[in-house]
């Protein structure tokens, strides 16, 4: 190549990494709008939700204490005994509670202000993706070679995954806010602590199980952090219940919220759900990292901190979905295992790569 030519590589290399930066910062911008626009959805929905919850406890509580009614018809000269109606709970344990009507609340305003929460972050997504893609595109590598670049894809795939169970016609907008909060958090600490200018990746990292190792674990950690949320969701969700349960009054703002959501236990059934689907996937993933460390460092386990890491979030993992299945563990407990598993990805991503030195420790963080 003559030293023309690869000036202008140069140039354009950094032309592509420029455009990558400002398509990033522009998505933040259209995310930023998307999530004004749920707060509006929620703000603007039905309030006058609570006996919708209060009402269905109360009737179990009475159900409970009095039995289920017998009606007795007369036919003719003979009595007949009408079969009382059985109520059939979606888990043991769980309370008989309908599941809310969404943010908006049935309100027709919220709902407007909804879809056009829900068509700001489709476009917002599209502008990251073609972030993410310009950033490929600049030094002609896979997006994940730094934790920028980790990043930004993450909160791109994670976006993907919402939007992809909204296409699936799943009732989850109401992860619509507390996704878009977090997204614009992970893409804040990506532009100002994390950022590394576009550069060629260390040596280390050039092979083709960059590409299957680390796509598979930025997809796994956005599943598992949608699971997060409805645990994080399902334990708020549960503690409204029982105060309402206990025939205590929550305040004006939680009554707002929450009642809004699906029942605590139809949170617990969908993080359930979504942590057992994803979990062989994260199992394929520490297979594949143990693999390439055999190609690349001729052992296929070394105790790095990272592998440390991320065979304690696979055990932690492991833990909740056994003891959901075996142990028939439900609820509270189940979901405070499943927010510990979730600590120990965060810090696996986090915190072993900015705190902790190792073999996984390259461009900087």
């Amino acid at each position: 190549m003559t030293s023309a030519a690869a000036t202008t590589l140069a140039a354009t290399n950094e032309h592509l990494a420029s455009m990558s930066n400002t398509l990033i910062y522009s998505s933040m911008a259209v995310y930023t709008l998307a999530f004004f626009a749920y707060i509006f959805e929620w703000l603007l929905g039905s309030r006058s939700r609570v006996a919708r919850t209060a009402n269905a406890l109360t009737s179990r509580t009475e159900a409970k204490q009095t039995g289920p009614a017998v009606t007795v018809k007369k036919a003719g000269g003979t009595a007949v005994l009408e079969r009382p109606k059985v109520v059939v709970r979606a888990a043991a344990g769980s309370r008989d509670v309908p599941d809310g009507p969404g943010a908006h609340g049935g309100d027709e305003q919220g709902d407007l202000y909804g879809r056009i929460a829900i068509s700001l972050t489709v476009l917002a997504f599209l502008v990251e993706l073609a972030g993410v893609v310009t950033r490929a595109a600049s030094v002609q590598r896979a997006p994940w070679g730094n934790m920028y670049e980790f990043n930004i894809t993450f909160s791109t795939v994670a976006v993907a995954v919402y939007l992809t169970l909204l296409a699936l016609k799943k009732n989850v907008r109401w992860l619509g806010l507390f996704l878009i909060t977090t997204v614009l958090l992970d893409l804040g600490l990506a532009v100002t602590v994390l950022y590394t200018a576009s550069e060629p990746l260390v040596p280390a990292l050039h092979s083709y199980w960059l590409y299957i190792h680390v796509s598979t674990a930025i997809f796994c950690g956005a599943v598992f952090y949608v699971g997060a949320v409805a645990t994080i969701l399902y334990l708020f969700k549960d503690s409204y219940e029982s105060k309402l349960e206990n025939g205590g009054k929550p305040g004006s703002f939680a009554t707002s919220v929450l009642e809004r959501l699906p029942a605590s236990a139809s949170l617990d059934k969908f993080a359930y759900r979504v942590n057992a689907a994803v979990f062989p996937l994260w199992t394929f993933t520490i297979i594949a990292g143990a693999i390439w460390a055999g190609s690349a460092w001729g052992r296929y386990w070394n105790w790095d901190p990272k592998e440390t890491w991320s065979f304690i979030t696979w055990v932690a993992y492991a833990c909740y979905l056994h003891a959901r299945a075996t142990a028939g563990w439900k609820g509270r407990k189940a979901a405070y295992l499943a927010m510990i598993a979730f600590g120990c990805w965060l810090f696996n991503y986090y915190g072993v790569n900015i705190f902790v030195t190792g073999k996984h420790s390259y461009a900087g963080v």
